[in-house]
């Protein structure tokens, strides 16, 4: 299929479609993890067809100096939060520790924030022992997805899962390196940004995200 033509109605479909393939594996108990905000739509309806508790990897990307939207590496939480730096980037950027420190910090607060308001006191998943199926909405660089399996890993995730909708077949490679499996419903050759995979992928407010958790926490807890 030409890459330019592959599109996904939404994120709803996209974990829709997910959903039917990660459904086919018969994984045993598996629990999912979405990074959001994008990831937590399309999540949340593989968390629906498997019947998974659902939960977040709070992970942030740290902007490279005068690029942003160039990843120069990502910090996840824990305790402590855990930070992976793209050295190539680091280097040709010449971001230099205060450059990083001030970033870590900034993104942390964030973190911080988006903790009170999705999660709030709500218990959190232990991934110790059980298969994680670690859902986004798309994958570019995979910064932010490297630092996320990492943190699973910390905490003892027997198998990881990554599934994704759309990503570079460069990127995928080295996510198979870091994930048990790696499902990806369209590897792009000509890759255009995630976005232009999707017909809408109009970005989501914190209302949007925190309203989708709860649907899906709702069903879950009535179970």
């Amino acid at each position: 299929m030409d890459d330019s033509l592959f599109q996904f109605a939404d994120r709803a479909d996209a974990g829709r479609r997910l959903a039917q393939e990660l459904a086919d594996l018969c994984l045993d108990a598996p629990v999912v993890y979405a990074l959001p905000r994008g990831g937590v739509p399309v999540a949340a309806e593989v968390a629906a067809r498997l019947s998974a508790p659902l939960d977040l990897v709070l992970v942030r990307k740290l902007g490279a100096p005068g690029n942003p939207e160039v990843a120069l590496g990502a910090v996840v939480e824990g305790s402590p939060p855990h930070l992976v730096l793209n050295e190539d980037v680091r280097r040709m950027s010449g971001a230099d520790e205060r450059f990083v420190e001030t970033a870590r910090r900034r993104e942390l607060r964030e973190m911080a924030r988006r903790r009170a308001a999705y999660v709030g006191d709500r218990p959190r998943l232990d991934p110790a022992g059980r298969t994680a199926i670690v859902v986004d909405d798309g994958l570019a660089t995979g910064a932010t997805m490297k630092a996320a399996l990492g943190a699973l890993r910390r905490q003892g995730a027997a198998r990881i899962v990554v599934a994704l909708p759309v990503a570079p077949e460069s990127s995928l490679k080295e996510i198979a390196e870091l994930a048990d499996d790696v499902l990806c419903l369209h590897p792009a050759r000509q890759f255009f940004g995630v976005g232009a995979f999707y017909r809408d992928f109009r970005q989501l407010t914190d209302a949007q995200t925190v309203a989708a958790l709860r649907d899906i926490w709702t069903m879950r807890d009535r179970q």
